[in-house]
C-alpha cells in the first residue's frame, strides 16, 4: 500500500513537471523562437505572458467546473491537450498558430495542478498532507528551474523543434503513466458549485488570499530579477550567473523537503516566521551583493525560502477552505500568479527608479504586508486546526 502511494505521488509529480516545463521551458528559447518566426523577442515573450494570464484567469473557475468529474479522466484530458499543443508547436510555421497552441493548454494548467495537489493530500492522513503536497511541489520547482536551461541547451544544440519535442515527450510519459498506473478516481461525494463557492463568504479565505498575493509578490518581485542583480551588482559573467541560478534551483528542490517537515510539525508558527526569515535574507542580499562567494551562499538560502514560500502559500489557502479542495487549490494558483505579476511589476519600477540594488525594498514592503495579514488571520482565531 505504501509503495502504491509513493508511485501515485511520483506520477502526479511527473505530470506537474511536464506542465510546468512546458510553461517555463519556452523562456530558454525565446531568442531562438524570435529568429525562427522572424519576430521581435518582445513579441515572442507573448508565449510566456499570455500563458501566465490564461492560468490566472482559469485558476478560480476551471478546477471548480471539473471538480465533479473522475480525476483520472480529467488528468488524462489535460495531459493529452498539452501533448497535442506541443506537437502543433513543433510543426507550426506561423507564430499565431504557435501562440494559440500554447494558450489553449494553459487554461487547463490549474486543473491538473489542482487535482495533483488535492489527490496527493487525500492519499495520506491530514497530518501528513503538507509532506505529500511538498513532493508534488518538487515537480513545480523542477519544471520552473530546469525547464529553461534544458530547453536552451537542446534548442541551441539542435533546433527549437527538438526543444518542443522534449516538452512533448515529458507530457506523453506522464500521460502514459497516469493511463497505466493510476486507478480510476471517481468523486465519491460531489460538492455542488454553490457549496464550494460559499468558501468565499468566509473572512479566513480572503485573509489567506491577500496574504498569499503578498507572499508571492515579495518572493518573485526579487527572484525574477536575480540574474540581473548578479550581473549588475555582483558583477559576474554569464557562466557564473547560470551556475548560481542552478544553485538557486537545487536549493528550491531541497526547500520542498524542508517545507514538508515544518508544515507537518508546526504550520502556523512556520507561516508566521516566514516573512521574518526571508526579510533577513533580503537585508543580507542588499549588504553583501558585491561579493561573489557570500552571494553564492545567500542565493542557496534564497532558493530554499522561495520553495518554502510556495508550499506555505498552498497550505495557507487550502487550510482555510478544506471543504472545497479543488476550488481552494485553484484559488491558490490564481492568487500566486497575481502575486507574481504584482511583485515583478513593482520590482521593475523600483529598479528603473532607484537602481537594481534596491529591488529588495519592494520585497521587504510586500513581506511587511503579508505579515500583517498572516498575524491578523491568527489573531482572529480563525485558523484551521491541525
Amino acid at each position: 500500500m505504501e509503495k502504491q502511494k509513493t508511485l501515485f505521488i511520483f506520477i502526479l509529480t511527473i505530470g506537474v513537471f511536464g506542465i510546468l516545463n512546458t510553461e517555463m521551458g519556452i523562456v530558454g528559447i525565446l531568442p531562438l523562437v524570435a529568429d525562427h518566426f522572424h519576430i521581435s523577442v518582445s513579441k515572442a515573450g507573448l508565449l510566456v505572458s499570455l500563458f501566465a494570464i490564461a492560468v490566472a484567469i482559469s485558476g478560480p473557475t476551471l478546477p471548480l467546473l471539473f471538480s465533479g468529474f473522475n480525476r483520472k479522466k480529467v488528468m488524462l484530458l489535460v495531459l493529452g491537450v498539452f501533448v497535442l499543443g506541443n506537437m502543433v508547436s513543433i510543426f507550426a510555421t506561423n507564430f499565431n498558430v504557435a501562440l494559440i497552441a500554447r494558450v489553449i493548454p494553459a487554461f487547463l494548467h490549474p486543473v491538473y495542478v489542482s487535482i495533483a495537489l488535492t489527490s496527493a493530500a487525500a492519499s495520506v492522513s491530514r497530518e501528513d498532507a503538507p509532506r505529500a503536497t511538498s513532493k508534488v511541489f518538487m515537480g513545480v520547482t523542477g519544471g520552473m528551474v530546469l525547464g529553461a536551461p534544458i530547453s536552451s541547451f537542446i534548442g541551441s544544440s539542435t533546433s527549437i523543434e527538438m526543444a518542443m519535442l522534449f516538452f512533448t515527450i515529458v507530457n506523453a510519459i506522464a500521460f502514459i503513466a497516469v493511463l497505466l498506473f493510476v486507478p480510476s478516481m471517481p468523486v465519491q461525494e460531489r460538492l455542488s458549485y454553490g457549496s464550494q463557492l460559499s468558501v468565499l463568504k468566509k473572512s479566513i479565505t480572503w485573509l489567506s488570499i491577500i496574504g498569499v498575493i503578498f507572499i508571492n509578490a515579495a518572493m518573485y518581485g526579487v527572484s525574477s530579477y536575480l540574474a540581473e542583480y548578479l550581473e549588475t551588482i555582483t558583477n559576474v559573467n554569464g557562466g557564473t550567473i547560470s551556475l548560481m541560478l542552478f544553485i538557486f534551483g537545487g536549493a528550491s528542490i531541497l526547500g520542498n523537503i524542508v517545507a514538508g517537515k515544518v508544515l507537518t510539525t508546526n504550520p502556523l508558527k512556520s507561516v508566521a516566521l516566514f516573512p521574518f526569515i526571508l526579510g533577513v535574507v533580503y537585508i543580507v542580499l542588499f549588504l553583501i551583493g558585491e561579493f561573489t562567494g557570500p552571494m553564492a551562499f545567500i542565493v542557496f538560502v534564497f532558493g530554499i525560502m522561495v520553495a518554502v514560500g510556495n508550499n506555505i502559500s498552498q497550505y495557507w489557502i487550502t487550510s482555510a477552505a478544506p471543504e472545497a479542495p479543488e476550488f481552494s487549490n485553484g484559488l491558490f494558483l490564481a492568487s500566486g500568479n497575481l502575486g507574481v505579476a504584482t511583485g515583478t511589476s513593482v520590482g521593475g519600477l523600483v529598479i528603473s527608479g532607484m537602481g537594481t540594488q534596491y529591488v529588495v525594498l519592494g520585497g521587504l514592503l510586500f513581506l511587511i504586508l503579508s505579515l500583517f495579514f498572516i498575524l491578523l488571520r491568527n489573531s482572529l482565531h480563525i485558523t484551521h486546526p491541525n
